[in-house]
């Protein structure tokens, strides 16, 4: 088993997303990470600082600003209407997530609960995309075994029994899909591997599932 990242200009268009699944798929049964699509994170960010500064307004704004992106992608990437239709449910749910989220008293683990969104966005995209074309692909949600310890450090031990036991769950996948940068702190909250972190989560990944390989792309 190989574990393959792929950076956000690797998946920042419709098209990329399409030319990243050509590579990935008949590959074997490894583990893809993706970042956030190129811009987006930066964007929630963006979103975040107009937030603390309580200006909710602002923050919406580039809210659907994003949205209309992310609108925009979905319709180049699908041509069934059934995944369509549910690629649209789930980035719409994203974003109202996002809007619940504008409000008084924004701190900081709302902060990271927007960060991680763009992950959530580009890898729920290339999983409906892979089960349009037919590729048996399976999910790992990174928020089901990525964990920091009460030191901020990876709690590899926590990492590799969580990955065994949702890989055991699918082991039929053709591959599986996963989100780098985010995690769950000790307490369970949402938190993040710091910008770059998708890097380090193959990392991990790789070392808890003895992958073979760990393959990192910046581009395609």
């Amino acid at each position: 088993m190989k574990v393959m990242k792929f950076g956000g200009t690797s998946v920042g268009s419709a098209d990329r997303i399409k030319d990243v699944a050509g590579l990935i798929t008949g590959r074997g049964q490894n583990i893809v990470v993706l970042s956030a699509m190129s811009g987006t994170t930066n964007t929630l960010v963006e979103i975040a600082g107009y937030l603390y500064h309580h200006n909710v307004n602002g923050a919406k704004e580039i809210i659907n600003s994003l949205e209309k992106k992310y609108m925009r992608t979905i319709a180049l990437l699908f041509t069934g209407v059934d995944y369509r239709m549910e690629a649209d449910e789930e980035i719409r749910g994203i974003f109202s997530h996002l809007r619940s989220l504008c409000r008084d008293g924004f701190g900081e683990e709302d902060e990271k609960e927007i960060l991680a969104q763009g992950e959530m966005m580009s890898t729920t995209l290339m999983y409906l995309y892979l089960q349009q074309q037919g590729v048996n692909a399976g999910f790992l949600p990174a928020l089901d075994f990525m964990r920091t310890n009460e030191d901020c450090e990876a709690d590899s031990e926590y990492i590799r029994d969580r990955l065994e036991e949702l890989l055991a769950e699918n082991p039929g996948a053709d591959l599986y899909i996963t989100q780098g940068y985010i995690c769950r702190n000790h307490e369970g909250k949402v938190d993040n591997l710091q910008r770059g972190g998708s890097d380090l989560t193959a990392s991990l990944i790789g070392a808890a599932v003895d992958a073979s390989e760990i393959e990192i792309w910046t581009d395609i």
